[in-house]
């Protein structure tokens, strides 16, 4: 590409210059990576292990918490690392690579949370017509629709947003290579990249968020349906962290990408960062296995067995 004539690395936004709280970074960074790997090790591994798990619903949450396991894995390492050695660089071919894989992942995290919407919309609306419905097939071909379609949006932004050439400045006021904050860098034109990586990203997040606005409205109206306050609790408590989950990536990927970049301080665009990057893949275990009595159970089940093991 011409642009690596002219850069050839960048300088990430570091949290403090002053060393003690560089370790401090590293050392809270540390355990919040450490908590999303357990924790969502522990989800993937009681599905895994408990038959009882092998259902739609938690076949779409295992590949939930693989994608938000891989994501928090692209950013926080190399932050932590920085942060570790003293030091701000990454790399041309670093960058591409994390902004690549980082939309992947996210992305992806988006499209499958909208066919779990779709999926607890059968399982609630038309539970009589729900195995034939989400087969194990129908289950497989969504996944692989919606990292499928992961794939071709991060591989059209990151395209889009390296083509340009950066001269200005290789700082990027970020963690992480973020792609608004490397259109900022750009020496060339962005205007067209900006307007592509916009439209693109509302015309994914409407339709992903029209079709669970629409599968939820009519969710709704079928739980209220219900006779038993029981089976309304029991309804009510499966999609509540879906949509708990949803709004948390929602809100937070919206602020990122749409805020105005001239006017956003260091400082915010770190707290944006740590927010959208970080956050969601630490809390996505804790938010889904709190008010499921059927995954606290397989869990509980797994420690007892990893306690008899020891």
């Amino acid at each position: 590409m011409s642009n690596r004539s002219t850069v050839t690395e960048f300088l990430l936004l570091g949290f403090s210059d002053i060393r003690e709280l560089q370790v401090l970074h590293f050392v809270v960074f540390l355990v919040i990576y450490l908590a999303a790997l357990m924790g969502n090790l522990l989800i993937i591994s009681a599905i895994v292990l408990d038959h009882r798990l092998h259902t739609p619903m938690y076949f779409f949450l295992m590949k939930l918490s693989i994608l938000d396991l891989s994501s928090i894995s692209v950013t926080v390492p190399k932050s932590m690392a920085n942060s570790l050695l003293n030091t701000r660089v990454i790399s041309y071919a670093g960058c591409v690579a994390q902004v690549f894989l980082f939309l992947v992942f996210t992305s992806t995290d988006f499209a499958l949370l909208t066919v779990m919407a779709y999926d607890r919309h059968v399982a609630i609306c038309y539970p009589l017509h729900y195995e034939r419905v989400m087969n194990r097939r129908a289950c497989v071909h969504m996944a692989a629709g919606a990292s499928i379609a992961g794939i071709a949006y991060s591989a059209l932004h990151t395209g889009s947003t390296f083509m340009l050439d950066f001269c200005q400045s290789n700082v990027v006021d970020q963690f992480f290579c973020d792609i608004p904050q490397l259109l900022k860098l750009a020496c060339s034109d962005s205007y067209r990249s900006e307007l592509g990586v916009i439209s693109c990203g509302v015309f994914l997040v409407v339709n992903c968020f029209v079709f669970m606005f629409v599968s939820y409205v009519q969710i709704f109206r079928a739980v209220l349906r219900i006779p038993s306050e029981q089976g309304r609790h029991k309804a009510f408590s499966t999609c509540l962290p879906h949509l708990t989950v949803v709004s948390l990536l929602l809100f937070t990927s919206v602020f990122d990408y749409l805020k105005p970049p001239s006017s956003s301080a260091p400082n915010l665009n770190l707290l944006v960062g740590v927010l959208f990057a970080v956050v969601p893949p630490m809390l996505n275990p804790v938010i889904y296995s709190l008010r499921n009595q059927e995954l606290k159970a397989a869990l509980k089940k797994l420690m007892g067995w990893t306690l008899i093991s020891k």
